[in-house]
């Protein structure tokens, strides 16, 4: 949810018991020797510098000193990430990376997790954020990157960490992580959460949540093990659907002003089952195996602004043109639009790999060979709720028209919903893939990669039982896509505090990727296929801080866009020019620091849509900017602080309505005890007016950012 709310630091506090001088906030945390093998990118080496990416790790001790509890609060620290918000038929968190939607590009532990949910870190040990098509490590999609959550497992170092927290907004968060070995050879670990109360300083953005995660790890230390997992969460909230535009800006209704409801909510249901065995047949070859289920159910009843317009003795007119109008705010309304549905997400893969490290003759290599198989089911059944507007009968679905200044907040005045399509899809997918990491002399290296998916999926819809062309929502419809993906790359490192890359890498995007029809007149469109060069550097300087630098092109054939009928074609070309510089790790021992820069130059070089060519496409900024940085003053307390900037966005690919670049400032100051600790966090220290995430819908609405909060934490470990 949004930024502000309270985070836990159960967990964090067992990676604070690791000294601050071996410990890189924001790089990785340093493993114990007890510590089952982490999940995080078993397709990688451990060794960043072996990877001719640009890639990003957020742990745990970095997202306690900040106050991140969410995805999109973590992924903030990341410079070329925006944020887009609920719209449609989605909801949940809709990312955008490198100028690309990376709403299916989201993983736990490996496994794609598409569900359409918000994401905690509470169960969380660190977020890792590999940049460019990487559809050879992950399958489809990762057009922009990927996302991979990792999960807390058990140690056989028994901890325990609670904390509870308070924002000035009346957020009430509690969290808890217990690690508890049961054997020499066994532990099991406990993590929980709840909240409630609102997540920020606009009305109405409340939540009730709580969260589960255990997991149970059994040969610790030994050839094999085999770990268990789950993630149980429960969302009762009530998303933001922002403001609509008014002449070619967010309508200046007041950054406090929220269109809907009262009883408007979207109740989720998250439960993830995971199951891995590992084996070693020594130092040189193992083999893993993992199995995952996910199961998301969304009941959602929403309510979003659709437009602006005038009321009078007709009801409600549109603006026209949509958008533009020289009356003032005061008079003209919102048309409020249901965005009501009950969704079912449910996915199960299994992952085989097999790593070796191999001779042959005077060279070495790191092999990674695996398979993967999965099947993925859903299921939309939308709702509509049709109220009239001064007293005059509107289209279905339109639920009322409220005063664009100061919208009242009030229930819903019908609750009386009619079923509307349901939209159903399922795919099955098979692939298998092969790298390898050739080391061709102590100080240069080769990487290459192959990747084959097959991709078999189907939707179906209940209306246009006909399946007429000219419409997208066909009753049903099927599409099998095979393809290759491939990944290059070569890495000099002179000396071990070095290392220079170039790498080329593919990705590729079925039309029916989110099990939703965008298609063409009679069948599904061919895939969107995606190209990325990048060379860059990585250097260690003061033994202990990490600098990184790249520049980059992606571009996007066969991209799609939606035509005046309402039909798709693969028209479109995006290319996206880049560059960006990291920095993370400790400048001395008591000083940390995460910072980055990232420029995109990107542009609609085809046609994606009428009036598109040309353009910038929507919520990608040219400039993307974060700082953090937190210093020890002796061994209590710690005080530091960082910036968030974000340039201008449109709205939509026309870049008719754009938001307004932003700059915010957080502080930290914390007073620290061997066994507990009282943390304050402000967020958006100065009280700036910007707008946090965007949504194509509608011609473009923009949800403001939360203003000035304090949040309080107490946490205790041991």
């Amino acid at each position: 949810m949004a930024a502000g709310l309270a985070m836990s630091a159960a967990g964090a506090a067992l990676a604070d018991e690791v000294d601050a001088a071996s410990t890189l906030s924001g790089v990785v945390v340093t493993a114990q020797s007890d510590q089952p093998a982490s999940n995080a990118l078993t397709r990688l080496p451990p060794n960043l510098a072996d990877i001719p990416q640009s890639i990003t790790v957020l742990d745990q001790t970095l997202l306690k000193s900040q106050g991140a509890a969410s995805l999109p609060d973590a992924l903030r620290n990341v410079p070329g990430i925006t944020i887009g918000a609920a719209e449609g038929g989605t909801i949940g968190n809709n990312i955008n990376l490198n100028g690309f939607s990376a709403r299916t590009d989201i993983f736990l532990d490996g496994f794609r997790d598409r569900g359409q949910y918000y994401r905690d870190t509470f169960a969380l040990q660190e977020v890792e954020i590999l940049m460019g098509p990487s559809s050879m490590l992950f399958g489809r999609g990762s057009t922009g990157g990927a996302i991979n959550q990792v999960s807390k497992r058990p140690s056989l170092r028994p901890a325990m960490a609670f904390d509870i927290s308070g924002t000035t907004n009346g957020l009430v968060r509690g969290a808890g992580d217990i690690d508890a070995p049961i054997s020499d050879t066994a532990a099991v670990r406990i993590a929980a959460m709840g909240q409630s109360g609102s997540a920020s300083t606009r009305r109405l953005t409340t939540v009730q949540d709580y969260g589960v995660a255990p997991s149970l790890a059994v040969g610790v230390g030994g050839p094999t093990q085999l770990t268990l997992s789950a993630l149980v969460q429960h969302n009762d909230d009530r998303p933001d659907y922002g403001v609509p535009p008014l002449n070619g800006a967010p309508a200046k209704s007041g950054f406090d002003s929220v269109y809907g409801y009262t009883d408007d909510r979207t109740i989720q249901d998250i439960d993830a089952i995971s199951g891995e065995v590992r084996h070693s047949f020594g130092e040189r070859l193992s083999i893993r195996n993992q199995v995952q289920f996910n199961a998301v159910a969304t009941d959602a009843r929403e309510t979003a602004p659709q437009g602006l317009g005038t009321v009078g003795a007709g009801g409600y007119t549109p603006l026209s043109p949509a958008g533009i109008s020289a009356l003032p705010l005061t008079r003209l309304f919102a048309r409020l639009q249901s965005h009501d549905r009950v969704i079912h997400d449910i996915s199960i893969y299994d992952q085989l790999e097999l790593n070796a490290d191999l001779e042959t003759g005077p060279l070495s290599h790191v092999v990674l060979a695996g398979a993967e198989f999965g099947h993925d089911s859903y299921a939309n059944q939308a709702y509509t709720r049709t109220t009239p507007c001064n007293g005059v009968t509107q289209a279905a679905g339109f639920v009322g028209c409220v005063p664009a200044i100061d919208p009242p907040h009030t229930p819903s005045p019908t609750l009386t919903e009619v079923a509307g399509n349901l939209a159903g899809g399922k795919d099955d997918v098979a692939a298998v893939y092969l790298s390898d990491t050739m080391s061709v002399t102590p100080h240069f290296k080769l990487v290459g990669g192959v990747r084959y998916d097959s991709f078999d999926a189907s939707i179906s819809n209940s209306i246009n039982s006909a399946n007429t062309p000219g419409a997208t929502a066909f009753a049903s419809l099927r599409q099998g896509v095979g393809f290759t993906s491939v990944r290059g790359g070569a890495i000099w490192q002179p000396t071990p505090e070095q290392s220079y890359y170039v790498s080329y890498s593919t990705s590729f995007d079925p039309s029916l990727e989110q099990l939703t029809s965008t298609t063409g007149l009679t069948q599904p469109l061919p895939p969107e296929t995606n190209q990325a060069y990048e060379a860059g550097g990585k250097w260690t300087v003061l033994r202990r801080l990490e600098l990184t630098t790249a520049l980059f092109q992606i571009t996007q054939d066969n991209a799609r866009s939606q035509n005046p009928d309402n039909t798709y074609t693969a028209n479109g070309d995006i290319r996206v020019l880049g560059a960006r510089l990291g920095a993370a790790g400790h400048i001395t021992t008591r000083w940390a620091v995460q910072a980055g820069y990232t420029h995109l130059d990107a542009k609609i070089v085809h046609a994606i849509a009428p009036g598109t060519p040309g353009m910038i496409p929507a919520n990608t900024p040219a400039d993307a900017a974060s700082l953090w940085t937190t210093y020890d003053i002796g061994a209590a307390w710690q005080v530091g602080g960082g910036a968030t900037y974000v340039s201008s966005r449109f709205l939509n690919n026309t870049d008719i309505v754009s938001a307004p670049g932003y700059a915010r400032l957080d502080a930290t100051l914390a007073w620290r005890q061997p066994h507990y600790e009282v943390r304050l966090n402000v967020f958006n220290l100065a009280n700036a007016r910007y707008y946090d995430s965007l949504i194509q819908s509608d011609g473009g609405r923009a949800v403001p950012g939360a203003g000035r909060t304090a949040m309080l934490t107490l946490s205790w470990r041991r």
